[in-house]
């Protein structure tokens, strides 16, 4: 009987034991559960070119997963997109791009999508496009197809809208605006987040804006030469006057005709500086500057900012900065 006493007690140990066991393994299930991939899903968004890309990336933050379509070494206006490109853009949440006039694929992207494709954002949505000068680099194979299937109610080609917005701290707002509209709608959920986000740095662009305003205000010169058409709405906010070697299209060879009256028009002016940007080829640009004894810059359109660059901390507000600087030396 005493070995009976004694050996109950220790059943009884050993059952809470293996209770105890028992309920600690059930835990993990727990936990796995809790961790259904479904209810951590971001927002995909796929982006054209680096301005979008820049744009949406300050408004979402970490919030949603925000792809750049167009390599940063790429002339946006040369760019088609590949097979592989279509599909990526058929699997987003929201594509955002800039116009029309810019990508004048999209239309027929999207058409050839049908009914399954992202939610379509027009960053320049309700923003009046200035006529540019038209263009001919190759005239786009499709081109004269898209020139019927926007729906901005225009009837010119898209060749001869200007779409360089992005290039006003102004209207850059507007486009950031629309991005956040566009994002609110599609994930209403996060909408405080998002509209922190933007709040933020609409206020960036704002205080751009007044730098731009105060350093140009008594600048004695106002005309500077472009070799590309890019410049049209910064020069119209600031009061300075473009005047574009090429048209629309950086790759755009000018006339005979067309130097020689930009030659006078440097001489007239007291033109000392010749302007080309990053991703194009300066030729064109220092034919012209040789010609009157002026040198060349590069005045940044920001249609592509290289990995390395962003890595080194560079982003809208900084290029667009340096911009400022250098128009601010050029037009003294």
């Amino acid at each position: 009987m005493k070995h009976v006493k004694f050996i109950i007690p220790l059943l009884l140990v050993f059952i809470l034991v293996i209770a105890g066991c028992s309920n600690s393994t059930s835990q993990p299930q727990d936990k796995t559960k809790q961790s259904d991939p479904s209810d951590s899903k971001k927002l995909h968004i796929v982006t054209t070119f680096y301005p979008m890309y820049e744009f949406t990336k300050n408004i979402v933050k970490e919030q949603a997963q925000v792809d750049l379509l167009i390599p940063s070494t790429i002339e946006p206006h040369d760019w088609d997109p590949s097979p592989k490109d279509v599909a990526n853009i058929q699997k987003a949440d929201l594509f955002v791009y800039n116009s029309p006039s810019m990508e004048t694929w999209v239309p027929s992207v999207e058409n050839s999508m049908g009914d399954k494709h992202p939610q379509m954002v027009v960053a320049s949505e309700g923003i009046d496009l200035m006529e540019g000068e038209a263009h001919h680099h190759g005239d786009h194979e499709h081109g004269d197809d898209h020139a019927h299937e926007a729906d901005h109610e225009h009837d010119h080609d898209h060749g001869t809208l200007d779409p360089h917005v992005w290039l006003s701290p102004v209207l850059a707002q507007k486009e950031v605006e629309n991005i956040t509209k566009a994002i609110i709608d599609k994930d209403p959920k996060n909408e405080d987040v998002y509209k922190k986000n933007s709040e933020k740095y609409i206020e960036q662009l704002k205080k751009l804006d007044q730098q731009y305003r105060t350093t140009l205000k008594d600048v004695p010169r106002k005309e500077l030469i472009t070799q590309h058409a890019a410049f049209g709405y910064l020069a119209k906010e600031y009061g300075l006057e473009q005047v574009p070697i090429a048209g629309l299209s950086p790759e755009q060879e000018p006339s005979a005709a067309k130097l020689s009256e930009l030659k006078k028009f440097a001489k007239e002016h007291n033109v000392n500086v010749i302007f080309f940007e990053e991703l194009a080829s300066p030729k064109v640009a220092e034919t012209l500057a040789n010609e009157i004894g002026a040198k060349t810059e590069i005045l940044h359109t920001l249609e592509g900012l290289s990995k390395e660059d962003q890595e080194k901390g560079l982003d809208y507000i900084t290029v667009m900065e340096d911009n400022l600087n250098i128009l601010r030396e050029a037009l003294q």
